[in-house]
């Protein structure tokens, strides 16, 4: 019975480290934008707890040849540095954790959310 005791206690321990460090990889929160598909159409996209510490293009939106989202706005809570160009390049901007919507002008293809803090 002690071993399977151990055993369990080992495992559940593990769980914990494990779904605590998939948490620590992703902001928590939304981050949208908004977008004019080939449609006219206007759409927003939402990407819901995005992975941090790596370059995200953007759907619809991160390749050079396609028209640029714009409108971003960080409702996360790690700031996020917003790129004109895919694949993080050109000009940047940063927005802030819990932010205001940034105006329609501001353009974007691709994003880098910072490593979240501690929790």
């Amino acid at each position: 019975m002690n071993v399977r005791t151990t055993l369990g206690a080992g495992l559940g321990a593990l769980a914990l480290v494990l779904s605590m460090a998939g948490s620590a990889q992703a902001a928590q929160g939304d981050f949208t934008y908004k977008y004019v598909d080939g449609f006219g159409v206007e759409r927003q996209t939402i990407l819901h707890d995005p992975h941090s510490g790596k370059c995200i293009n953007l759907h619809a939106v991160g390749d050079d040849k396609v028209q640029p989202g714009y409108g971003p706005h960080n409702a996360t809570d790690t700031a996020v540095t917003v790129y004109l160009g895919a694949n993080c390049q050109g000009p940047e901007w940063r927005l802030k954790a819990h932010g205001q919507p940034a105006k329609d002008t501001l353009e974007v293809r691709s994003v880098r959310f910072d490593a979240p803090q501690a929790r």
